[in-house]
């Protein structure tokens, strides 16, 4: 008996640090309070009413090199025309691959003609482990309730190759519109592929 309480005790307290579980597509997003390239701090629950988008990214990956050199913009402003809030969040820590300053951040917004509603900083690593996100590009939709809705890959071909988007399925895009819809993606979570997030 004394086991069994001392093991449901240890889960009390895992749980109570919020490191239980995955977030899971169909339950509320985690929320989360970062800063951007400006230093305006965002919630996510300032975006209540509205769709958002979370982008992974570390602009030294190859992975994310293909997208910006492809594909990433278009996406970006199709989100944002429908007024979508989209949010480039960079996990490196201090030190390691992609981690930048604010103002190398907007200088790479600007010669990229990236579209983000923001760049945001997640240095510590604790958004992208409640995200459980794993490589750079790794792409989540939420819908306007709040609700996780895709979690995965930017695509289905697993290349650094610019050449390969045209022929991949773009899993994130049908993603995006479909919740745009109303709709449940399908599939609603995929492989995410690119560099190893650098926590």
């Amino acid at each position: 008996m004394k086991v069994r309480q001392l093991v449901l005790a240890a889960s009390a307290a895992v749980l109570s640090l919020g490191l239980a579980a995955a977030p899971q597509v169909g339950a509320p997003a985690p929320d989360f309070t970062v800063v951007d390239s400006k230093g305006i701090s965002h919630s996510l629950k300032d975006f209540a009413g509205k769709n958002v988008v979370l982008e992974w990214t570390n602009h030294d990956c190859p992975f994310v090199k293909k997208h910006y050199n492809g594909n990433m913009q278009a996406l970006q402003a199709e989100m944002k025309a429908q007024d979508v809030v989209w949010l480039s969040v960079i996990s490196s820590a201090p030190g390691k691959q992609g981690h930048v300053s604010g103002a190398k951040a907007d200088e790479l917004t600007a010669s990229r003609s990236a579209l983000p509603t923001a760049v945001v900083f997640d240095e510590s690593g604790v958004v992208g482990k409640a995200y459980d996100a794993k490589t750079t590009p790794h792409m989540y939709v939420i819908d306007k309730a709040g609700v996780l809705q895709y979690m995965g890959g930017i695509d289905s071909i697993p290349s650094a190759k610019v050449d390969d988007i045209a022929k991949a399925t773009p899993y994130f895009a049908n993603a995006a519109k479909a919740v745009l819809d109303g709709q449940a993606p399908d599939p609603a979570v995929t492989k995410p592929y690119g560099c190893s997030i650098k926590y």
